[in-house]
């Protein structure tokens, strides 16, 4: 009887914070060990409280709950627990490896982007020299021609005189 009303304080707990999951984040560079047993001897000595934390990454109200050890209800639901907590620890493992793999595509793609600006300036710089060469190579001709005509008019002075 006393297992019984144990394993409803447990199943009420067990409901009364399945539906607090937090979006606390583990870094990614942060090593996280798992331990736990599921070993079925039973300890009647321990108190309920000196279990030790199976998932320690874990908040308080998302750890597995102690099992009854006299209710393989209470170990099974345990059990399911523990592999929940498991299955959680991958997945938030796997959303900071896809988040580290959308940091380096971000850098990568901040860094395609520059390189295409970079192109661009150069490409217009490329124009703009261009242009001004043209220009230099107009105004050369010109100032050729202008010395020729210059030549030309002082030999005639040269040749009158």
């Amino acid at each position: 009887m006393a297992g019984s009303k144990q394993l409803e304080q447990t199943s009420k707990s067990i409901g009364s914070s399945a539906h607090m999951i937090t979006t606390a984040r583990v870094p990614a560079d942060k090593p996280v060990r798992i331990a736990f047993s599921l070993d079925e001897s039973p300890d009647d000595d321990a108190p309920e409280n000196s279990f030790p934390l199976a998932f320690p990454e874990l908040d308080q109200q998302l750890q597995p709950l102690p099992p009854c050890h006299d209710s393989k209800e209470s170990m099974q639901v345990y059990k399911q627990h523990c592999k929940i907590a498991e299955e959680y620890h991958e997945v938030k493992k796997e959303i900071a490896l896809l988040e580290e793999r959308k940091k380096e595509l971000i850098a990568r793609l901040e860094q395609v982007e520059k390189e295409s600006m970079d192109a661009a300036q150069l490409a217009k710089e490329y124009a703009e020299l261009t242009e001004e060469n043209r220009t230099l190579k107009l105004a050369q001709t010109q100032c050729v021609e202008q010395l020729e005509k210059l030549r030309i008019q002082y030999q005639k002075r040269q040749g009158s005189s």
